[in-house]
C-alpha cells in the first residue's frame, strides 16, 4: 500500500519524480538485500542534537502567540518533556534529493570506499512504503529567529537548521508511540535501536552506484551479490569516477 497522500506535516517536492539517493556502506547494503527491509533509525540516536527540538524563536515568541489562549506555563513545560520523549519513538530513513550524484554526500555518508548509493524517485519511495510511513521534504529554518509550526508532534522532525541545507533531505518517518488501553504510555524508554520496514526493492530502486573511489573488483562484487539475491536493478560505477578528457 502507498503512504497516505495527505498530511499537514509532510510536503512533497515540487518535482514528484525527482531522483532521491541513499548512501550506505556495503554491509548495510547486503543486510537490506537479505532482509528486503529498509532500516529506520531512532531520531535521538542521530548526531544532530536538534533532532525533534523546537526553535529558540518559539520559546521566545510563545507568550505573544498564545496570549489569548490562557495556556499555563506548566502546559508548555509538559509539552517540552513530551517532545523530548517522542524522539526515541520516532524513526527516520533519510534520502538526498538531487538529479545527480553528490560528491559531498559520498564523503559525508560513505565512510569507506566500499560503499554504494541507491537511486530511486520520490514517487517510487512514497508508493512502495506502507501507510504507517510518512514521506516529505525537510524544511531548513533559522532556529534563532523563525517560528517552527506547533500542534503536531511530527513538525519538529521535518525541520532542521539552515546549516544542513546542503543535505536537501527527504525523510521517510514513523512515529510509533507506545499505547495502552488508557492512551499513550508516556515516559516508557525504548529498548530498540530502530525498526525495519518491509519493501519491494525491485519496485523501489532504479539503479545502484558504487563509490567513485572503489576498485573495479568491488563493482563486480556488488553486481554478483545483487544478482545472488535475485534483484534486477542495474549496478554502475559512480559517474564521478569517469576519466576526464582534454
Amino acid at each position: 500500500m502507498t503512504s497516505p497522500k495527505d498530511h499537514s506535516c509532510f510536503q512533497a517536492p515540487a518535482d514528484r519524480n525527482i531522483k532521491v539517493w541513499r548512501y550506505l556502506d556495503f554491509t548495510k547494503y547486503v543486510s537490506m538485500l537479505s532482509s528486503q527491509n529498509l532500516f529506520f533509525s531512532r531520531s535521538d540516536l542521530f548526531a544532530d542534537p536538534y533532532e525533534g527540538a523546537t526553535s529558540h524563536a518559539n520559546i521566545r515568541l510563545r507568550p505573544a502567540v498564545y496570549k489569548d489562549s490562557k495556556i499555563p506555563k506548566q502546559a508548555f513545560d509538559q509539552m517540552a518533556k513530551f517532545a523530548e520523549w517522542t524522539r526515541q519513538w520516532t524513526y527516520i530513513n533519510c534520502w538526498h534529493m538531487n538529479e545527480y550524484e553528490s560528491a559531498a554526500m559520498w564523503k559525508l555518508y560513505a565512510q569507506t570506499n566500499e560503499a554504494v548509493a541507491l537511486q530511486s524517485t520520490y514517487e517510487k519511495l512514497r508508493y512502495c512504503l506502507p501507510e504507517k510511513v510518512f514521506v516529505g521534504v525537510v524544511h531548513y529554518i533559522d532556529y534563532e529567529n523563525e517560528w517552527l509550526p506547533e500542534g503536531n508532534s511530527m513538525w519538529p522532525f521535518v525541520h532542521k537548521r539552515k546549516s544542513f541545507e546542503h543535505e536537501r533531505e527527504l525523510r521517510a518517518l514513523i512515529q510509533d508511540l507506545p499505547q495502552t488501553d488508557k492512551g499513550i504510555q508516556t515516559g516508557l524508554p525504548n529498548q530498540e535501536f530502530g525498526c525495519e520496514v518491509s519493501i519491494e526493492l525491485n519496485k523501489l530502486i532504479e539503479a545502484v552506484y558504487v563509490s567513485p573511489e572503489s576498485p573495479k573488483w568491488f563493482l563486480e562484487l556488488v553486481k554478483n551479490v545483487t544478482k545472488k539475491y535475485d534483484f534486477n536493478f542495474e549496478v554502475h560505477q559512480s559517474l564521478l569516477a569517469k576519466t576526464p578528457v582534454y
